[in-house]
């Protein structure tokens, strides 16, 4: 079969190959994996191999009875259709994996555990693989390599040759678990991997968006994987041999596979080997610290490592201990995001009295820190929580008082220095317990002898530089600003305005130039916050990360009045309504009883009346109503923030929400708040966590210059706020921004220039359209160099994407990040050349519509800082495409594409050419008949031109011609159906299957009547349909899946 297909196989598809049949034999000899075959041509590939199960439960002596109905239970777990989603079904089979298949060998029995797999003892299952493992979906698919374990599909992975990314596998990933593909297929899939020699394997499971994907590292050490007795050639290789390796393979899935609240997920790398060294602690009950920088999953390795000790230590029971009530309640959410249901007791009477039951074996208790009236707890109060939290331990306790269970104590941010204090006090109280402490930032220097004494030794530690460089969390670009030195007369804010914005085209300059003046009369700039809050407007308008909408901003202040004063300074702009206060405070009557003066407002009145008055007008009711809803303003508020970054662009916060508070949208966090040490590094990582492609890095504003760094010339971001740690533990936290900028502007350049640079000379437009969209008319070398232009195209659009956003960063500030005035310009015009390219790659290929959805907010920036003031309308063809260019209104909407296009016949030509070809390619399933036919004219059409046989004029009108019926079936007349053959669909079957005009009917009428409510891509509806087509067409020879895909293919069926 393999030689078949190599014929015709270009070069580049032999590469893959070759990577493959290396990863196959690497299975079968170094891991000792069976081989099930080529599946190519295979019949009834199925996820379930019922043939390979049944084999391997008679091993185990299970009777005939029972593997029945063990099958009929997993086939019922594992099918789609009825509503029931991928997510579901994925769950359902994975508790019968984990937990065995109950059943009873016949009536009156007793139930009996079947398990699918020996999970005690790897060696007993049957591993395998199979390659090119054809599905039927509604479309065919073919992964490279499936993983078997007993007949049951656990794995898949792609491949790719090393000059294409890994991002493409993964793409293919998430295309064939799509309904239009094959969804049902990875119903019982486990891990889901991509792979090539030079950046290995990217690994995630069932429905995992592509910047999730993660990548093992193994940490060197006796047990680590490959094996000395394992050799592997290339990363891809030993990848393999750590993630597949029987035994890890089935501990990964037995024990680090999570379904929380409608996500699953599995573990990265420092989660799996934190709870393995977690474990050795656990059989020696041994206490000590895991820490896990921010960001990197430190929830779930709570999770992970409490459901593990329930499984493997006799009557054990978990206390979890926090001291933020955002912490517990986040806590309470991932554990019952995971079916696990867990106890949070109300007071220090009640966790005496959880301790002294013997259940529930999973419970949570929080240590209350009261601040004043919503300002942030100081010290005192942090020792005066601890002090109280302790005494009702104490005083409550009964005098026959025993913890019952085998008891162990995580206490979260264990870094704090009350938890020493804590630590003691429990450790008296529960004296048979083993202590954890997990903490997402580094210990004090001063702390750390003690919490090492209290605590005992690091378990696992995974700092920020790791969990960066790892992709887990963004770097952070930092950057200290003076707000004094510039504002403070009309002339320095002029100054100041033009100084910020001269990067921005003179129209976009303008524009904004209007909403300043009328910013202006409103804000004074006589206080040092109104000139905060005109930095931070401005900021809105031109921070590329902060302008598209997508991404949000928190401001930290130094006290609640100082967040009303700027709250109420922002209700004056166009910020009003997409910023909220969110702290502590209560607007209580009793908190102003005896505040009126008569001489204005004090602080405290205005405390009141502002956050009264934010209320009502966020809920639109009266004051005295609203105030009652502060609870609820902040949840809502906090949701909006993450699942709308549009409509919230800013939140005001002075202690809340610094710790605990996830939010991908959060892109720039500005500080006007003295600051050190575990609060400042807990807050600055609000702003690291991981969002779309256009979210590079987190931004730090530093408006009290925490570090000294303006009046400093070398810049020390471990010194002066950082003064508590050792310099090892934060090393690599913040990184100069304008340093790093000017950086990313020189690769982001470098990168484009690269992959532009085989384009053959003269490198006009039809240049680049051959390089990156293949020559019209000229056949591709098999459907590989069609994928691989795709990818290359892929390519450019992210890269020229970079290089926009780092140019945009850096665009109001090229001289003070180290350029020349004719560098500026010189790289200006660069990247607006290359801009002009993707356009018109992205024309010419047809991707232009499908690519829009991947860059809602570039359009934004080129307006801004790329496209020139007269840059030619190119509204049109961005909204339409350029195929509804040539048919509508006579072609008229030609003269709106870019000159260098249409002044290039040929360049113009072959842009027609592939756009027509694709449509003609993706709409092919719908009539294959009819589109065949439409790519023989279209081929005659290319000829005649590359022939010179008819003149561009001709051409035209030709190509016009063709485009028409091409995208208007309907208005298709050249064809003479008989009258009843009257739809779409009808004529798609009369065409593909002999113009028969009865079978047409039949075929139709049975379509019609049997369908139900949302039958594509439900097994069962779909078998329905098909049954009633067979009995219609008895006596026709028509092949039932040949019918069937034409039918799915038919939107008026849907």
């Amino acid at each position: 079969m393999i030689l078949k297909r190599s014929t015709w196989m270009s070069n580049v598809g032999q590469l893959e190959r070759k990577t493959q049949n290396r990863v196959v034999k690497f299975f079968t000899e170094q891991l000792d994996y069976d081989y099930l075959g080529d599946w190519e041509y295979r019949e009834g590939n199925s996820n379930i191999e019922t043939d390979l199960l049944t084999k391997w439960l008679k091993k185990r002596d299970v009777s005939e009875a029972l593997i029945k109905r063990t099958l009929r239970k997993l086939d019922a777990a594992a099918a789609l259709g009825e509503g029931k989603k991928l997510y579901d079904a994925n769950k359902e089979v994975y508790r019968l994996l984990r937990y065995g298949v109950k059943e009873k060998d016949g009536t009156g029995e007793q139930n009996q555990t079947v398990w699918l797999i020996d999970w005690e003892n790897p060696k007993n299952n049957d591993f395998a693989i199979a390659e090119e493992v054809t599905v039927k979906g509604e479309l065919k698919k073919r992964p490279d390599i499936v993983i078997y374990v007993n007949g049951i599909a656990l794995g898949v992975i792609e491949l790719k040759r090393s000059s294409v990314s890994v991002s493409e596998g993964i793409r293919q990933n998430l295309d064939n678990q799509k309904k239009d593909f094959i969804r049902n297929f990875f119903t019982t899939m486990q891990l889901v991997m991509a792979g090539n020699d030079t950046q290995g394997i990217r690994y995630g499971t069932i429905e995992t968006s592509e910047k999730y994907y993660l990548k093992w590292k193994e940490p060197d050490g006796s047990g680590s994987l490959p094996s000395t007795d394992v050799s592997t050639e290339s990363l891809l290789d030993t990848h393999v041999a750590q993630l597949c390796d029987k035994g890890r393979f089935l501990q990964l899935v037995h024990d680090y596979i999570v379904f929380d609240a409608g996500v699953k997920k599995t573990c990265r790398h420092n989660q799996f080997f934190g709870i393995q060294a977690a474990q050795k602690h656990v059989k020696s009950k041994q206490d000590g610290i895991i820490w896990h920088t921010q960001g990197s999953g430190k929830s779930l390795t709570m999770v992970w490592l409490a459901k593990w000790i329930r499984e493997n230590v006799t009557d054990s029971r978990v206390l979890i201990v926090t001291d933020r009530t955002e912490l517990d309640e986040q806590i309470e959410k991932v554990f019952s995001g995971v079916d696990e249901d867990i106890y949070r007791t109300k007071s220090g009477h009640d966790l005496v009295a959880t301790l002294n039951q013997p259940n529930p074996w999973l419970f949570c208790s929080l240590v209350h820190k009261f601040g004043r009236n919503g300002e942030a707890p100081s010290d005192e109060d942090d020792e005066e929580a601890t002090k109280d939290y302790l005494e009702a331990l104490t005083k409550n306790l009964p005098s026959d008082f025993a913890a019952k269970g085998n008891l162990f104590v995580f206490v979260d941010e264990c870094h704090r220095t009350q938890s020493g204090k804590l630590h003691e006090a429990m450790k008296a109280i529960l004296p048979e317990a083993m202590f954890v402490g997990f903490t997402g930032t580094p210990l004090m220097k001063k702390d750390k002898k003690k919490s090492l004494e209290v605590f005992g030794p690091y378990i696992h530690t995974y700092k920020f530089d790791e969990a960066v460089s790892d992709g887990v969390v963004l770097d952070l670009r930092y950057e200290a600003r003076d707000i004094d030195q510039h504002l403070t007369s009309t002339k320095g804010v002029d100054v100041w305005f033009d100084t910020n914005t001269q990067g921005l085209s003179n129209l976009a300059r303008m524009q904004l130039k209007q909403k300043w003046g009328t910013m202006q009369k409103v804000l004074s700039s006589k206080s040092r916050l109104e000139r905060i809050v005109m930095d931070i407007w401005l900021d809105m308008k031109r921070k590329p990360a902060l302008m598209s909408g997508r991404g949000n901003a928190m401001l930290v202040c130094s006290s609640v009045h100082q967040a009303c004063v700027v709250y109420d300074l922002f209700s004056k702009t166009d910020l009003a309504n997409k910023c909220a206060i969110v702290t502590s405070y209560q607007p209580a009557a009793s908190t102003i009883k005896g505040e009126e003066t008569g001489e204005g407002k004090t602080e405290k009145l205005f405390k009141y009346s502002t956050y009264r008055k934010m209320l009502a007008d966020y809920f639109e009711q009266t004051e005295d109503e609203a105030a009652k809803r502060v609870e609820e303003f902040e949840k809502t508020v906090k949701k909006r923030f993450i699942d709308e970054p549009g409509q919230m662009r800013l939140l005001i916060v002075v202690d809340k929400l610094l710790t605990g508070f996830d939010a991908p949208s959060a892109t720039y966090l500005y500080i006007d708040k003295k600051m050190a040490d575990h609060n400042l590094f807990q807050a600055i990582c609000r702003v690291n966590r991981l969002d779309g492609e256009d979210k590079d890095y987190g931004y730090i504003v530093d408006y009290k210059d925490l570090f000294r760094s303006l009046d400093k010339a070398i810049k020390d971001f471990t010194a002066e706020a950082f003064d508590g740690y050792d310099e090892e533990d934060v090393a690599g936290l913040l990184k100069d921004r304008l340093k790093e900028s000017k950086a990313d502007l020189d690769n982001a350049l470098e990168a484009v220039r690269a992959l532009c640079e085989p384009v053959k000379a003269p490198r006009d437009t039809k240049d680049f359209i051959h390089y990156f969209c293949g020559e019209s008319g000229v056949e591709p070398e098999g459907e590989n160099e069609r994928n691989e232009k795709e990818a290359l195209r892929l390519t450019l659009y992210q890269t020229v994407a970079k290089l926009i956003r780092a140019y945009t960063n850096v665009a109001n500030e090229m001289e003070q990040a180290g350029y020349t005035l004719p560098e500026s310009e010189k790289i200006k015009k660069e990247v607006s050349y290359y801009e002009k390219v993707r356009d018109e790659v992205k024309l010419a290929s047809g991707d232009l519509l499908e690519m829009k959805r991947f860059e809602p907010a570039m359009r934004h920036l080129l307006d801004m800082y790329i496209r020139a003031d007269d840059s030619e309308l190119l509204m049109d063809f961005e909204e339409l495409g350029l195929i509804d260019l040539v048919v509508n209104n006579n072609g008229k909407g030609l003269e709106s594409l870019p000159e260098s296009l249409r002044e290039d016949e040929d360049a113009m030509a072959e842009a027609i050419e592939n756009n027509v070809r694709k449509t003609i390619v993706d709409e092919n399933p719908v009539n294959p008949k009819y589109f065949d036919s439409m790519a023989t004219l279209l081929d005659e059409i290319i000829k005649q031109r590359r022939e010179q046989a008819i003149n561009y004029q001709e051409y035209l009108e030709q190509i016009k011609a063709l485009a028409k019926k091409v995208v208007n079936l309907t208005g298709n007349k050249g064809h003479n159906y008989p009258d009843t053959v009257d739809t779409l669909a009808k004529q798609a079957i009369y065409d593909n299957f002999g113009n028969d005009e009865v079978l047409t009917t039949k075929i139709d009428t049975a379509v019609r009547y049997t369908k139900k409510a949302e039958w594509l891509g439900d097994r069962f509806k779909e078998r329905e349909i098909a049954n009633a087509i067979r009995e219609e067409t008895a006596s026709y020879a028509v092949d039932i899946v040949e019918v069937m895909d034409l039918v799915k293919a038919q939107k008026e069926y849907h």
